[in-house]
This record gives structure tokens, sequence and C-alpha cells, in this order.
């Protein structure tokens, strides 16, 4: 089957949306919204790989295949979070460090829009009290980025596998949330973040990222490296965007994979 027909973009979302225009920079030229598709990323990266600009935005109300990092399945429950993917088109430097941006970023809209504070865990998860809040995924084409970007909102069933490690946003506050105001406090954020990557701003990037997941920082780390586990205390985060990680044979550098944090 292909991709649905997309649908008029609801009133909520483009009342929300147009408050924020002037914030937003390129993201949101264009907006393609579905009532239900099977992963917002791969209809972006599909119109990124046929020319699209910059900034296209794609929106559903659920997914039915949606993603999160090494191929985990994203639970998508229907009206109840916030499933949304960008194209980006930026320089070298800039893709660098656009995943970590993505995270500051989306905890800064949460916060906006609602109070509510959340923290970062390296790479790219949003948290509130260790459990997963929003997840982000980048990625990369010949000439593109699709930066694709999840937001638990209301109290939803979630699979079995899901539910004792996430939480949303009406669970963690304990009140209705402005799902389409979350979003475009995002997309707003999202468009600030990216400004400073592109004007060399990365330093106020990394200080931003740094902050939330401090309390992720000295904490016990594991993962793997050819079949074989690794230990260590999570030390930093360097400019790069890369893990240090304390072990008994020194300072290692963690660039990408799966880190298991260890309470």
């Amino acid at each position: 089957m292909g991709v649905p027909a997309p649908r008029a973009l609801p009133d909520e979302l483009a009342v929300a949306l147009s408050r924020v225009a002037p914030r937003l920079g390129s993201i949101g030229r264009e907006v393609i919204w579905y009532p239900d598709v099977s992963s917002t990323s791969d209809v972006a990266a599909s119109l990124a790989e046929a020319g699209t600009g910059e900034g296209l935005l794609v929106i559903a109300d659920m997914q039915t295949a949606g993603r999160g990092r090494l191929g985990r399945t994203w639970a998508s429950p229907p009206g109840a979070g916030i499933y949304a993917s960008i194209v980006f088109r930026p320089s070298p430097g800039t893709a660098r460090l656009l995943t970590l941006a993505a995270g500051v970023a989306i905890a800064e809209g949460i916060a906006a829009a609602t109070g509510l504070e959340p923290e970062l865990k390296w790479p790219n998860d949003v948290h509130c009290q260790g459990r997963k809040l929003a997840g982000i995924l980048a990625e990369r084409g010949a000439d593109h980025v699709v930066l694709g970007f999840g937001v638990n909102v209301l109290r939803a069933m979630y699979p079995p596998e899901v539910r004792a490690r996430a939480t949303s946003l009406e669970l963690e506050l304990g009140r209705s949330v402005d799902r389409a105001l979350v979003l475009a406090e995002c997309l707003a954020a999202l468009a600030a973040r990216y400004g400073d990557l592109n004007e060399g701003r990365d330093g106020a990037v990394m200080a931003a990222w740094r902050m939330r997941a401090a309390s992720m920082l000295g904490r016990r780390v594991e993962w793997d490296v050819a079949g074989a586990s690794q230990r260590g205390l999570a030390e930093r985060v360097d400019d790069d965007g890369a893990l240090l990680v304390r072990t008994e044979s020194g300072l290692v550098r963690v660039i990408s994979g799966e880190v298991r944090w260890i309470l």
C-alpha cells in the first residue's frame, strides 16, 4: 500500500503554528498532516530525496510504524502524542550537533508550553524522573537530515514493554495539556537552536545540553563493543557530542550505539 493522501491541517494546529510563525525560520514552510501514516520520517525522507526544500514538516495523529533509535518501535497511539518529522539541509558542521541541539530544543519547548522541566540523557532522550517523555531520531540522506521526534502528551495504553519506562506530560503534570501548543513551542525552540548551530553558537547549545543532563552524569553506564560489555562512570559530553566515560583503563569516548544507564 502507498502513502495515504494528506488531509487539511486541523484548526487547532493551524492556529498554534500561525502564532509562532515569526519564530519558525524555515520550519513549516510546507506542512503535511495525516490522520494516520506508517511513519512521518518515511514520508519526509521520500520528499527530501525528491528535492523538497528545507523546513518541510510532516505531522500525524498516529503512526502505524513509528520508530526510534536502533530500530526500536516508537509507540504512537492515536491522538496521544506528537509525531512529527522535519527536513533539514544543514552544513556538515551544523549536522554534527543537530541531534543534541534537537534534544535541548524539545526539552525547552515542553518547558515553555507546560512549565515542566525535562532532563536529557545521552544522546537524545528527553526524560522526567528517569522515565522517557520524548525521543528524537535523526536520519541522514545524501544531502539532507530528516529529524523525527515524538512526545508523549496524553495518558495512553502503551505496549507492556514500553509502559514501565515511559511517561507523558499529562501523567507528570496531573492535568490536561494543549498538544498543539506543545508542538508549536517545540518547533520554535528547534528553529532557535538550529539557528545557533548555523551561526556558530555551538557552545551555547552544549551548555544548555549539559545543564539538562547534569543528573545523568556521574552515573554508571554500560555499553557493548564487539559483543563485549564495558562499564564505567559517565563523566561528561565533549564539544563534539561524544560521551566520555571513565573506566578502569582510562577515559573512553563513546560516539554511537546504545548506552544503558545503571540505576
